[in-house]
């Protein structure tokens, strides 16, 4: 084989345009205001600056703009990534660093640039890089990759996010470089004079260090060593440094300058063992300091030179100054985090610590709050050096990402002086022979450049170009068997000046010292590349000629011509017409400036590369692809794949030198050349060949092509076509031109007579491929085959294909395989008789493989023998390139064979994979599922296949290319599973099967991140902002009005529920001034009035928080809105103001304190959970206003209720707690701990337990802590602790229930509210627990309790609490029960809650005599009958029975039935408090079940307590009214529990009636009861409702205890804040069904099915959603019924998370409207549905259908588009009618049929079948479809139970089948003897029976009979034709119709002559 391919003197290649370049940033920067950095630094004070931007002020800024800002520019190009594209994009990315801007740039080829994003920093940019660094989900093993700019300044480094997050990270050293990877960025630590005072190498500081993350400290690389002695080493020589490094596969390479060598190093994370044994203590890992590594001294000189070289010395010399020389001393690692970091810490944008980032005027304050920041470093009371040592972040033993100080809230914490955890490590993988003789050593440096490289063949090089060698050392690699490393193999050398990598191409672009450039596959040398416009610098005309300019000055120096070399024929030719048109080039050139030679590459992407020039500029060109038809890009993947490597890459190289040859366009297309060039390598004479001679485009015999050369005159004249028509090849087409064939090769050929009898051309078995022949006609059949398999590529590329196939299998003599070709194509065929004649001696050269068939194989038969359920052998493919075939080859296998194991274990019983002499890189098709994981969630073989197809990758949109006919089981599969899709299918499957109901569903697994709404994301849009302002200042403006409309269609509560609980308007203050009464009376009157209304509109916010609950998603930029509070009235009827700060009454103290609270509450509970909310943003909304910060103190709260407290950084939290605002530290001390509920967190403890003095040591410093806020404390370590039963925390709580008052009147104000909360807290703690508090027996808590509850001596104090007595309040040693009773009473509740301890519930039953109730308070007695009912939770009972049997026997009768000695009233009392104990319970129990029995109960009790109270009259100063208010106000809570979400009317209008109840005993209490009672009924919108775990029934006692506070600022026996924690018992459990299509909220109908229990059996209730669920934990199944939708179950006991997952993304459930329906909000009852018209009509259905109607029932823009074109007759086209019907009964049977992606086979086939009634098919492609479905209909009759849910329809098929049968049956009648010819191998006539003959043999499967006729033999009969129907391979019904013919061909002698078809 010559080696003359490898010559580049014979060839050369043409580059792409030219088109100059110029970074896009440079003209962005010419135009960025810079000047307006040093104003905007001039506003910040000097404690915001970094300490090293004393050099960056005015001569700092002045200095921006000089004349070398060209020198200081540099940019980066790479191709484009964008994730939101589904389709593929081409473009370029650009990173352009100038100055202090960095420009990120995006622009596509075709379009113009723009920018992405641009920075501005204060320090001048010395790097500028992109990173991805990886972010691991705790759900997935899969990594993220978090997209990031890195700017490396002097001193930090600042990270820029693609989703805005922003991060600055001080250095502890100076760097020289950053490097990306594949884990994050490594560092390499800038080279001082101070580290070469060391001689020892351990002594040595490392060198490279890595960040894993923005937030990570930087840590040391360590690497292995191999050898003998292997161990783990940092990286401390200096004479190493990094000089490439890559993320795929994981290297880098260092070069170190002693030795003079490159060295490639595998990068990896760190192994434990590995971190132990580089920290040198392997017991204790991270316990310890180092030691053995260096001394104390060393790391003092490292901190002294470390401050003196950075530009932070000053500053960090006076803050570091507090260490000392004892810190230096103990601190002897030389990793520590004492030396490295004393004075860094990780900190981001918004702390304003480091270099900031530059904003413009126009951008707020919450600009440059809204980064992601260290909670630690955004106090701004720190300045300077001194926020620098607040954190030290110390790894866990765990991992670097996984222990308690990567927390973002763990920032004060104790400070842990401890070694830096190396991360990652490198192993040596190959290192360059070390230089021996000192001349070498002096001349080798390092390389200049470094990158990877693939060769045509995928062989994988790395190279580096050596500058001063001029040399291009490449590297070969490859990766292991098992795929674990990389193997470096050979070197090889290339002289070269410069070099880029061309990814796309699997090339490189060589710049020659000559100034030549060459394009290099590999190591193999391919071509020149000639660009137009540039000479290479040989070229020149004289070497000495140079113009000397300052651009070039400093540039290389140009090489001395060689007058030897000569330049290329073409640029010779170039010169040669420079010289004719424009004169001689000597004489020109002395006027002008040198031509420009190419000076250096650079920046390449894809194909593309810049052109640095001599004379400065740049040019971008492009380097043509190796092919651009899909067809000869496949056809070379299977050269390659089937050839020798070697082989393969010299076809390879010769095809691209011929298919890019310069010289002009060609007309001729890219496979013309391929063929022409494919025929030659085997040795083929294309000039003998008739059908290749017109494709012939100059090229000679040889194997060597020379290229074509450009023509000097490019415009035609009238000659040339008089010269054409005279031609004799112009006669030959003439004559020989069939005007019917429509080849892809301008028309068959067929040659005259004359030359037929010439000798028949010979092949060349020289050729390169002439040995490879059959090998490669092989793989290309395959390719054939597997394009017959795809709609876009078969119709052209099959038809130019077979020609070339037809060619090969004529010259092999592969008589089948040209009977296969004649089949599918016998019009294109028939024009092809010319062979090559192969010597038989020659034949022995062929290498024939083993694979290679007699037999020709034929997808479409193989699917034919399996559909017919026949025994089929193996079918072969080629991996990699046989997609299809492999795919639904096995899909047929397990579908219609049924082979469960046919993806899996018995693969190779249906496929073959073809093998050669190289393997091939093949990823497999989509990603790898084991068919157990398809077996485990799939049974029918329907499921198996649509899972299986989904985890290769397989998508609707192949299908959609795959034939009719072979797509139609796959399609049927499809089918059978969009009906009941399984719960867990992936998102991908859903998409296959067509269910986006499900695909959407699985697709927002996430909550969706919405700008304003929880629900916007999906059209559930609030109000737009266009609203008027007085709809907006309410607060509830977010609620979803398209799901509220949807949940309560037939009225306006909504509505009405906003108005009564809005308090943004004045109040309406109508008060009729009488005669008598004097104008200063009557507007004493109206105030007077208005502060009653007042009372009422100060408790509304309370009602509003739990309305609007979860609803707003809050923009970071912007302030959280909060409703004002508005206390002003107007008076009718002049509408006068009336105000209550004039004077005339009095008013209470801080009347507005809590009720403001409660209002930045109710504004803070609007946030969603899935807010993006941050430390920031919070900090944000603190307002400067005091009268403000009782509200933003609420506001605090209510981001601890929602969770979103826990971003508050701890620094942040110390600064509000510093204030001693007592609101704000009450809302933040249990927001804080609701945010930690039940977690027992540390740090919360311990900011708790400041405030509680019986948590504080006994000597230590008494605090003056105001009791609301001791109040609020306890109650919070009941929250962090609930549930836990901490023993510690129990003992404490339970002492301080009984604490008595202290000395100097500590504690002797508002106890009850004290004793109240440690009684709750108590019950938190233990809460549930019952008898089995364990460790706790020696308390004994429940007689404890007991004693507190009815009192009697107190016991001695436990331990060593401090025990003083009071001087004010004699107690004595007996317990105060009026103070301790509520508190004990509800631990004791909570403790045993839902226990059913009946000895404990008997302690609280009330008493059964009146002398003994006598000494219990009636509220006291509310309290012990609802702790009584909760503790026998299983005992409640919803009637009003139950409720009467808690009152006491004697108390059951009548008034009448009571002794004359009882008080009437405390009778009646006593009475009422049991009864609103019992209802309490009630509603407890029945929480958000909305029981109906439950509710009537409560509804009774309700309406019964107002008509006593209306029969008080307006008098309500009535003895009993306060009580009978007290009761109501429970029974009215109790029924909003039991309703919670559903806003019942009934409630609804107790509520509003109770609302406008003012005056008397109706006092701030009671209205924030109904405020409360009326937010819980419409929780959330409708959206939330209650739960009964024992967590939410301990929020609700908290929340409701049944004393309300008389005023607005009465906290004595219950503090007001904890009415809010409600909202810890809300549950989101709306359900909204929402239609994919349309992405509204819709109705359909839900089966429920509950689960059986002791009360009911297993039940299924039908309700309409939107709906609200029960609880889940009740439930088994949720399904959507059927019909208007698609039916969609989700069973809870298999997996009740996804249930839950679904209602946290606000309960939507998308469901897919059923074709022909409408949805119920259109059609309530049906009646305008497809089917029904047709019922309605009494006719059938497709003659009901009326086309017009078809845009009603589905929105398919196909079906419109198809009945508008297709089903109608229009005035221009005029279809017939049985058309224009067929249609519509297509149109109608797909609609109907739920199967729209049927209508284009329905077409189809009917188009098939009326073009071979017609006798138009020039190929049996369509036919081939037909037959296969008809086998499968054949199957599917065997099978009765499928005959109704077939997909195509039972009465179109037997029609169209039919019609098929009668044409051939027809056509055999008159050409028997055509058939009989063919069986018997004669000659057959020329003519349009040709085709018609191969529709027959296909549609019949006639098999190629010349091989199978001796089995005809001795068959006289029908009956012995019929036992030979399997050995011939005829099904018996098409052998019924064959036998005549077969019959007669038995008689015809067997003829061996075949004449080619």
């Amino acid at each position: 084989m010559s080696d003359v391919v490898y010559e580049e003197t014979a060839t050369m290649i043409a580059a792409g345009e030219l088109h100059p370049f110029v970074p896009f940033g440079r003209d962005h920067c010419r135009n960025h205001p810079n000047a307006f950095n040093l104003q905007l630094r001039e506003l910040q004070p000097a404690s915001e600056l970094w300490s090293s931007d004393c050099a960056a002020g005015l001569a700092g800024s002045l200095q921006e703009v000089s004349l070398q800002e060209r020198e200081r520019e540099s940019w980066q190009l790479r191709k484009g990534y964008v994730e939101s594209l589904e389709q593929d994009v081409e473009f370029e990315e650009e990173l352009y660093a100038s100055g202090n801007v960095v420009v990120w740039t995006r622009g596509s080829r075709g379009q113009s640039s723009n920018v992405y994003k641009a920075f501005t920093v204060d320090s001048p940019v010395e790097q500028a890089s992109w990173c991805d660094f990886p972010v691991l989900h705790s759900k997935k093993d899969e990594d993220t990759v978090e997209r990031t700019v890195c700017i490396v300044q002097n001193g930090c480094i600042n990270i820029h996010t693609v989703t805005g997050k922003d991060f600055l990270s001080p250095l502890p050293f100076q760097v020289s470089k950053v490097w990306p990877t594949k884990f994050g960025l490594l560092l390499e630590r800038k080279i001082t004079a101070a580290d070469g005072q060391f001689s020892s190498p351990g002594e040595c500081l490392p060198t490279v260090f890595s960040m894993l993350h923005p937030i990570d400290e930087v840590a040391p690389l360590v690497r292995k060593t191999t050898g003998d002695s292997s161990h783990v080493e940092y990286i401390s020589d200096t004479s190493t440094k990094i000089i490439f490094t890559c993320c795929r596969p994981s290297i880098l390479v260092s070069y170190n300058s002693d030795q003079g060598t490159h060295s490639v190093w595998c990068l990896r994370k760190v192994t434990h063992e590995e971190r132990c044994s580089v920290l040198g203590c392997p017991s204790k890992p991270f316990g310890e300091p180092l030691g053995s590594l260096a001394t104390g001294v060393l790391m003092s000189h490292l901190r002294n030179s470390s401050h003196l070289e950075s530009p932070c010395s000053s500053k960090a010399s006076r803050f570091n100054s507090s260490v000392g020389a004892s810190a230096a001393i103990a601190a002897n690692s030389p990793l520590h985090y004492n030396n490295l970091h004393s004075h860094q810490s990780r900190i981001t944008m918004s702390s304003q610590v480091g270099p900031t980032r530059i904003h413009s005027p126009g951008i707020s304050k919450m600009a440059d709050l809204s980064r992601d920041h260290s909670p630690g470093m955004a106090a701004p009371s720190l300045s300077g050096g001194a926020r620098f040592n607040t954190t030290l972040h110390v790894s866990s033993p765990v991992g670097p990402h996984h222990g308690a100080a990567h927390s973002p809230n763990s920032t004060i914490s104790e400070t842990v002086m401890g070694p830096i955890i190396p991360e990652l490590c490198i192993d040596h993988l190959w290192s360059e022979t070390a230089a021996c003789h000192s001349l070498d050593r002096e001349m080798s440096s390092q390389a200049a450049k470094v990158f990877l490289t693939s060769d045509l063949c995928e062989n994988r090089y790395l190279c580096f170009l050596v500058e001063s060698h001029q040399q291009l050392r490449c590297v070969k690699f490859m990766e292991s068997n098992d795929m674990s490393q990389l193997i470096f193999t050979s070197v090889t050398s290339i002289a070269a000046k410069d070099a880029e990598p061309l990814q796309n191409i699997g090339a490189m672009l060589v710049l020659e010292a000559c100034g030549s450039l060459v394009l290099y596959t590999g190591v193999t040398r391919v071509s020149k590349v000639f660009v137009p416009g540039l000479l290479p610098s040989s070229a020149l005309p004289s070497a000495g000629v140079q113009v000397s300019t300052p651009v070039n000055a400093s540039n290389r120096r140009l090489q001395r011509l060689d007058e030897t070399a000569m330049p290329s024929p073409v640029s010779e030719m170039r010169i040669l017409n420079m010289k004719h048109h424009e004169g001689s080039f000597l004489e020109d050139y002395a006027f002008q400036q040198a031509m420009p030679y190419i000076n250096a590459l650079r920046d390449p992407v894809s194909n593309r590369v810049t052109l640095e020039l001599s004379n400065g500029t740049m040019l971008r060109i492009s380097i043509p692809n190796i092919a651009s038809s899909e067809l000869v890009k496949k056809c070379l993947k299977a050269i390659r794949f089937i050839l020798p490597k070697e082989a393969a890459m010299k076809v390879l190289v010769k095809w691209y030198t011929i298919n890019n040859a310069p010289g002009g366009t060609s007309v001729h297309s890219e496979w013309n050349r391929f063929v022409t060039c494919f025929l030659s390598l085997m040795g083929y004479n294309t000039e003998r060949l008739t059908w290749t001679r017109n494709l012939h485009f100059e090229v000679p015999h040889s194997p060597v092509i020379a290229a074509k050369k450009a023509r000097p005159c490019d415009e035609g004249s009238d000659e040339d076509w008089e010269y054409l028509t005279r031609s004799k090849y112009h006669h030959q087409m003439v004559s020989h031109c069939k005007p019917t064939d429509s080849s892809a090769f301008n028309g068959s050929l067929i040659p005259d007579g004359g030359d037929s009898a010439a000798l028949s051309p010979t092949l060349d078995n020289t050729a390169p491929l002439f040995t490879h022949i059959p090998a490669l006609f092989y793989v290309l059949h395959l390719l054939y085959q597997e394009l017959m398999l795809d709609e876009l590529l078969r119709e052209r590329a099959t038809s130019s294909l077979v020609c070339l196939l037809q060619q090969l299998a004529r010259d092999l003599h592969l008589e089948d395989y040209l009977d296969l070709y004649w089949r599918d194509y016998p019009s294109l065929m028939s024009g092809f008789t010319e062979s090559c004649y192969i010597d038989q001696s020659l034949i022995g050269q062929m290498q024939y493989p083993s694979f290679l068939r007699a037999e020709p194989p034929c997808v479409f038969s193989w699917f034919s023998s399996c559909l017919r359920g026949e025994k089929v052998p193996p079918f072969p493919y080629l991996p990699g390139i046989c997609h299809r075939v492999r795919l639904l080859v096995l899909s047929y296998a397990l579908y219609i064979g049924g082979d469960d194991n046919a993806t899996a274990s018995n693969v190779s019983e249906y496929l073959v994979k073809l093998s050669a002499g190289q393997k091939s890189n093949e990823k497999q098709y989509g990603r790898h599922t084991s068919m157990e994981q398809v077996k485990s969630c799939s049974e029918s073989l329907a499921e198996q296949l649509v899972v299986w197809l989904a985890s290769q990758g397989f998508t609707l949109k192949d299908l959609e290319t795959v034939p009719f006919g072979v797509a139609l089981p796959v399609r049927e599969a499809i089918y059978h599973c969009r009906k009941q899709p399984c719960a867990d299918w992936s998102e991908e499957v859903c998409l296959l099967i067509g269910r986006q109901d499900r695909t959407r569903q699985a697709h927002n697994t996430n909550p969706a991140k919405s700008k304003s709404s929880v629900g916007s994301s999906l059209s559930l849009d609030p109000p737009s902002t266009s609203e008027a302002d007085e709809e907006e200042e309410d607060g509830m403006s977010d609620i979803v009005q398209e799901v509220t409309e949807l949940i309560w269609s037939q009225d306006l509560r909504v509505q009405e529920v906003r108005r009564l609980l809005q308090s943004s308007k004045p109040v309406r203050v109508n008060v009729v001034q009488l005669p008598e009464v004097s104008d200063h009376e009557y507007i004493e009157e109206k105030e007077n009035k208005l502060l009653q209304l007042c009372q009422r509109t100060m408790s509304l916010p309370v009602g509003r928080g739990l309305f609007t609950l979860f609803s707003y998603q809050p923009v970071p930029t912007e302030l959280l809105p909060i409703p004002k509070l508005n206390l002003t009235g107007r008076a009718p009827p002049t509408n006068a103001m009336v105000d209550l700060n004039s004077g005339n009454i009095d008013l209470p103290a801080n009347m507005t304190s809590w009720p403001s609270f409660h209002n930045g509450v109710a504004a803070g509970l609007k946030i969603a959970p899935a807010s993006q909310v941050d430390s920031a943003w919070i900090i944000y909304n603190k307002n400067k206003n005091q009268e403000l910060a009782n509200e933003h103190a609420g506001f605090l709260m209510a981001l601890g209720l929602n969770g979103h407290l826990t971003k508050l950084g701890t620094l942040s939290i110390h600064d509000y707690l510093a204030k001693g605002h007592e609101m704000t530290s009450i809302g933040l001390l249990i927001g804080v701990a609701a945010a930690r509920l039940g977690t027992m967190d540390m740090t919360t403890t311990s900011l708790l337990s400041i405030h509680i003095p019986a948590l504080l040591p006994p000597t230590s410093t008494e605090l003056d802590v105001p009791h609301n806020i001791q109040v609020a404390s306890v109650i919070g370590i009941g929250l962090v602790y609930q549930g836990t039963g901490h023993r510690h925390m129990a003992e404490v709580l339970l002492s301080e229930i009984g604490r008595p008052p202290g000395p100097e009147m500590e504690y002797c104000t508002d106890r009850e509210s004290y004793s109240l909360a440690a009684g709750l807290a108590l019950g938190m703690v233990c809460l549930g627990q019952g008898s089995n508090l364990i460790g706790m027996g020696d308390l004994n808590v429940p007689e404890q309790l007991y004693q507190y509850m009815v009192g009697g001596h107190r016991r001695a104090p436990v331990g060593a609490i401090r025990e003083r007595h009071s001087y004010q309040i004699k107690e004595g040693d007996t317990i105060n029960v009026d103070v301790t009773c509520p508190g004990a009473t509800l631990a004791l509740a909570m403790i045993y809650l839902k226990t059913n301890n009946r000895s404990i519930a008997d302690w609280l039953k009330p008493p059964d005599t009146w002398f003994l109730l006598d000494f219990i308070k009636p509220e006291f007695l509310l309290l012990r009958t609802l702790a009584r009912c909760i503790i026998m939770w299983d005992d409640i009972v919803p009637n009003k029975e139950w409720v009467k049997s808690n009152v006491p026997q004697i108390m059951r009768g009548t008034e009448m039935d009571s002794p004359e000695n009882i008080n009437m009233e405390i009778w009646i009392q006593v009475q009422d408090y049991i009864t609103a104990g019992a209802c309490m319970a009630l509603g407890l129990r029945f929480a958000g079940s909305a029981n109906s029995d439950a509710f009537d109960c409560l509804d009774d009790f309700a309406k019964s307590f107002m008509q006593v109270m209306s029969s008080y009259g307006t008098a309500s100063v009535e003895p009993g009214s306060y009580n009978m208010q007290t009761a109501l106000s429970m029974i009215l809570l109790s029924m909003s529990m039991v309703m919670a979400g559903t806003g019942n009317l009934k409630v609804l209008q107790l509520c509003r009636f109770l609302h406008y109840r003012t005056g008397g005993e109706m006092n701030y209490g009671f209205h924030m009861a109904h405020h409360m009672a009326l937010g819980m009924l419409f929780l959330g919108g409708g959206r939330f409702s209650l739960s009964t775990s024992n967590s939410a029934i301990a929020a609700l006692l908290c929340a409701l205890y049944p004393h309300f506070p008389s005023h607005s600022t009465d906290n004595r026996y219950h503090l007001q804040a904890l009415r809010h924690l409600t909202v810890l018992a809300a549950e989101t459990r709306l359900l909204v069904p929402v239609d994919v299509d349309s992405l509204k909220p819709c109705y359909a109908l839900l089966d429920v099915t509950y689960k059986k229990t002791e009360w009911y059996d297993e039940t299924t209730v039908e309700l309409v959603a939107p709906t609200m669920l029960p609880e889940l934990n009740l439930l088994k199944r949720v399904r959507v019924k059927g019909p208007r939708y698609w039916e969609l179950s989700i069973d809870l006991i298999k997996d009740v998370q996804h249930l839950k997952s679904i209602l946290s993304r606000n309960g939507v459930l998308y469901v897919k409207l059923r074709a022909g329906q409408l949805p119920y909000k259109d059609d309530p009852q049906g009646w305008k549905s497809l089917l029904a018209s047709a019922v309605k009509q009494r006719r059938p259905g497709v003659g009901a259908f009326k086309v017009e109607d078809i845009s009603t029932f589905t929105s398919d823009p196909t079906l419109l588009s198809f009945a508008e074109f297709f089903c109608k007759t229009s005035n221009g086209i005029k279809h017939r009618e049985e058309t224009v019907a067929l249609f519509s009964a297509m149109l109608y049977e797909c609609v109907t049929k739920e199967c729209p992606e049927m209508l284009p086979t329905y077409v189809a086939i009917e188009q098939a079948v009326s073009a071979l009634c017609r006798g138009e098919l020039q190929h049996t492609f369509a036919l081939w479809q037909m037959r296969l479905v008809v086998d499968l209909w054949d199957g599917t009759l065997r099978r009765p139970a499928d005959i109704c849910d077939a997909m195509l329809s039972s009465e179109f098929l037997p029609v169209m089948r039919n019609k098929v049968d009668v044409a051939l049956d027809c056509w055999l009648k008159d050409n028997s003897s055509a058939l009989t010819s063919y069986i018997g191998g004669k000659a057959l006539s020329e003519g349009a029976g040709s085709a018609l003959l191969a529709c027959f043999v296909a549609y019949r499967s006639v098999p190629c009979l010349r091989d199978k006729l001796i089995h005809l033999q001795g068959c006289t009969s029908p009956g012995v034709l019929m036992t030979s129907s399997k050995r011939l391979g005829i099904p018996i019904r098409d052998l019924l119709r064959l036998a005549p013919v077969l019959l007669e061909g038995a008689k015809i002698p067997f003829s061996n002559s075949m004449v080619a078809r």
